[in-house]
């Protein structure tokens, strides 16, 4: 399983904030987003553009103390035409933010993992880029690719979110759900991507990257993979091999905060 480079991350923040405001056009601000059901194309537009600007405002500015984050929030342009160039410049913001200096650099990690700050918030701006492309793609009826290395990275940063220091704190709920007795969980992408080795212990849930016999298996292509665990499709969408309400009982216990 190999690691994306930072200028590979980069790049696929700004390409996949572009599809996401074509498909957003194609839809249209009043077009509801079947796989976000309480949002609209303008709520799925609002909420990336302001993110990304939120984002990049906390790493250009160096910010380590969380109580000290972005107060405002930037504002989504009124004209729906207006739209694509307002997150092509927020996608380039963010990305131009998350330099290899800044990579470097002291910057808050809401996780409290061993990532600096700049690592942290460039993976989640990839992975909002990408889950919510997917969901805009979904508002216009449009097919979807993602490529099998992102998507392999954002599996990783997936399972290393649930599994962070501080996800206990953010999402105590999710954190006692998936604290176990020794079950596990192996999730392998058929694409060669990658493959995940999860194990609930009573102390919390631990992930490596690995192929081991587990009480439930799940294969398919690694974006399929991505778009199960962030509830995107459906888990009947891949092929399960072992205990299918123990691997249904994960995805339903570890949504993330946004989105």
């Amino acid at each position: 399983m190999s690691e994306l480079t930072a200028a590979r991350i980069r790049r696929a923040i700004v390409d996949h904030t572009r599809l996401l405001a074509e498909s957003a056009a194609a839809a249209g601000p009043d077009a509801a987003v079947p796989t976000a059901p309480k949002w609209t194309v303008t709520d799925l537009v609002t909420h990336v553009g302001q993110t990304q600007n939120w984002v990049a405002e906390i790493i250009e500015r160096r910010i380590t103390d969380p109580t000290k984050l972005p107060a405002e929030l930037a504002v989504l342009p009124a004209d729906p035409g207006d739209w694509p160039a307002w997150l092509a410049e927020s996608a380039q913001r963010v990305a131009d933010a998350c330099s290899d200096e800044a990579l470097e650099a002291p910057v808050f990690n809401a996780a409290g993992d061993e990532r600096s700050g700049a690592q942290f918030w460039m993976s989640s701006m990839l992975n909002e880029a990408v889950v919510h492309g997917f969901d805009a793609a979904a508002a216009a009826g449009r097919p979807v690719d993602i490529e099998a290395d992102v998507a392999a990275a954002l599996i990783t940063n997936h399972f290393t979110m649930l599994t962070s220091p501080t996800w206990a704190m953010q999402r105590p709920d999710s954190a006692q759900a998936i604290r176990g007795t020794g079950q596990t969980l192996q999730w392998s992408a058929t694409d060669g991507a990658g493959a995940w080795f999860v194990e609930r212990q009573p102390e919390g849930a631990t992930w490596q990257p690995a192929t081991q016999p587990a009480d439930v298996t799940v294969t398919g292509p690694a974006g399929s993979l991505l778009l199960a665990l962030t509830r995107r499709l459906p888990l009947t969408d891949l092929s399960i091999d072992g205990d299918t309400h123990l691997a249904q009982h994960w995805l339903d216990n570890t949504a993330h905060v946004s989105g």
